[in-house]
């Protein structure tokens, strides 16, 4: 059990420690990956950004993932998407891209994503369920850093093993096999709001 997020990126930046004198770019998934992502770039010395993806909603049940979206446009979908109307997950798909496009706008209004290129890349979040919207973020991102890292506190068996075709290398410190849920891992889990992951790009942005 993690106290919080904050005690989750202590215990990841123990882990990462060797990347320290590398100037790595940490990239948080928003929202609960940022304050994770804010911790870990100051402890290992590196920048931040977010590298922005969302997880694509079924029709009529949006708390049930069947996919994610990435900024640049590209849908990754779960076998599940197939039992869904194909217009209905299109639309959602559309949606969602404008969702990202806007948090990009918020985000970082004064200057474009950090490029990516030839760095050490770690994408980070609280955690994963179904590994889709990590899994969105790494193929987003793949072919371009020289070293392109996950990092997570905690997820299922079955997103962890999802994930470690996509990285370099994979940095989970739990993967319960009762797994539930990413919550129920944390003793404080609460939202993360828009106005704390820009303020905390900020005081990493000075």
């Amino acid at each position: 059990m993690f106290h919080d997020r904050l005690d989750a990126a202590d215990r990841l930046a123990e882990r990462l420690a060797h990347l320290k004198g590398n100037n790595p770019l940490i990239l948080a998934i928003p929202r609960g990956g940022v304050p994770m992502g804010h911790r870990l770039a100051t402890a290992l010395e590196g920048e931040l950004d977010v590298v922005l993806v969302h997880k694509i909603g079924a029709p009529g049940h949006s708390e049930f993932a069947i996919g994610a979206v990435s900024e640049t446009g590209d849908a990754q979908l779960d076998p599940a998407a197939e039992r869904c109307p194909a217009e209905a997950v299109d639309r959602e798909i559309d949606r969602q891209r404008q969702v990202l496009s806007e948090r990009r706008e918020r985000y970082t209004p004064v200057r474009p994503p950090i490029p990516p290129d030839d760095r050490v890349v770690v994408v980070v979040d609280d955690g994963s369920a179904t590994g889709a919207t990590m899994e969105a973020a790494l193929k987003t991102l793949q072919g371009r850093p020289k070293r392109l890292i996950a990092a997570l506190g905690v997820a299922s068996p079955d997103a962890a093993a999802r994930l470690e075709a996509l990285a370099d290398e994979v940095v989970c410190l739990k993967v319960p096999a009762d797994f539930m849920a990413v919550g129920q891992f944390f003793a404080d889990f609460g939202q993360v709001e828009d106005e704390e992951v820009i303020e905390l790009l900020g005081e990493r942005a000075t």
